[in-house]
C-alpha cells in the first residue's frame, strides 16, 4: 500500500504537477480548477487507505512517455488493470514479463492478422508510446480488484480535456475508439481534422463482434503516411 505522502510527492513538485512539461502547459487550466483539488484529495485518500493502482509515479505515465507535440495516435481505454503488478499507466499494456490480459492478446491477434506479422511476445506497449501513441485510460487510478471504482471522481474530466486539447490544436491525428465507452468520446473530436477509427472492444466478450477485422493498425499508418508523418512500428 502506498502512503499519503508517496502519492503527494509522486504527483507534485513544489506545488507543480509532476507530468511531462508539454502536457503540463497544455493542461494548465485543469490544475487550477476546483475539481482538481477534489480529485487529488480523493486519490490521496485511496492510496493512503487502500491498495490502489498503478504505483503513484506511474499515474501520468501515458503523458510522460508521449509528449504533447509527439502524439500521432490516441488509443483510449477505461480503467487501469486492477490486478497486482499489471497497471503501469498505459492503457491495454502491462509491464515486461507480466502475463498478457485477454484483451491485449486480442489486440495482438488483430495486429498480426492486419499487418501479416508475428504477434508480439511482450505485453508492454512502451515502444508504441515512445513512437507517438498516447495510451490513455479515461480513469487513471483504480482500487485493487474493483474495476470502475474511481470513475466519476474527476479523472474523466481531466482526460476528456486532454483529448479535446489534442483534437482542437493538432492536425491529422488518429483516434482509435474501441468499445462503446471509448466511442462516446467521438463528440470531442473534429472529424474533419482527424481520422477517427471505431470498433468493438477487444475484450473476449466482444472482439468477434467487430474488433477482429477492423484493420486499424494499417489504416492508421496509411493515414499518417498520407499526411507526411512516419508510420508507427506496431510489431
Amino acid at each position: 500500500m502506498w502512503h499519503d505522502g508517496a502519492w503527494y510527492h509522486s504527483v507534485y513538485m513544489e506545488h507543480t504537477v509532476r507530468i511531462e512539461p508539454s502536457w503540463r502547459t497544455a493542461l494548465q487550466s485543469e490544475f487550477g480548477d476546483p475539481y482538481w483539488d477534489d480529485l487529488t484529495a480523493f486519490v490521496r485518500s485511496e492510496y493512503r487507505s487502500r491498495t490502489t493502482y498503478p504505483p503513484p509515479k506511474l499515474v501520468f505515465n501515458a503523458f510522460d512517455q508521449c509528449p504533447f507535440d509527439t502524439v500521432k495516435v490516441v488509443i483510449l481505454g477505461q480503467d487501469p488493470y486492477h490486478g497486482a503488478g499489471q497497471a503501469h499507466g498505459l492503457c491495454f499494456s502491462v509491464p515486461e514479463g507480466v502475463r498478457m490480459p485477454p484483451s491485449l492478446q486480442n489486440v495482438y491477434k488483430e495486429l498480426a492478422d492486419d499487418l501479416g506479422v508475428p504477434a508480439p511476445t511482450s505485453g508492454s506497449l512502451e515502444h508504441w508510446a515512445t513512437q507517438g501513441v498516447l495510451l490513455l485510460n479515461a480513469t487513471l487510478t483504480v482500487h485493487a480488484g474493483a474495476p470502475g471504482s474511481h470513475r466519476g471522481k474527476g479523472w474523466e474530466r481531466f482526460t476528456d480535456a486532454a483529448i479535446k486539447t489534442l483534437a482542437d490544436t493538432r492536425e491529422h491525428l488518429v483516434f482509435m475508439l474501441w468499445g462503446a465507452y471509448a466511442r462516446a468520446k467521438r463528440d470531442l473530436i473534429d472529424t474533419s481534422r482527424h481520422l477517427v477509427l471505431e470498433a468493438a472492444h477487444p475484450s473476449p466478450y466482444s472482439a468477434a463482434g467487430g474488433f477482429f477485422g477492423c484493420r486499424h493498425f494499417s489504416k492508421a499508418n496509411a493515414y499518417l503516411a498520407l499526411h507526411g508523418a512516419a508510420p508507427i512500428g506496431w510489431a
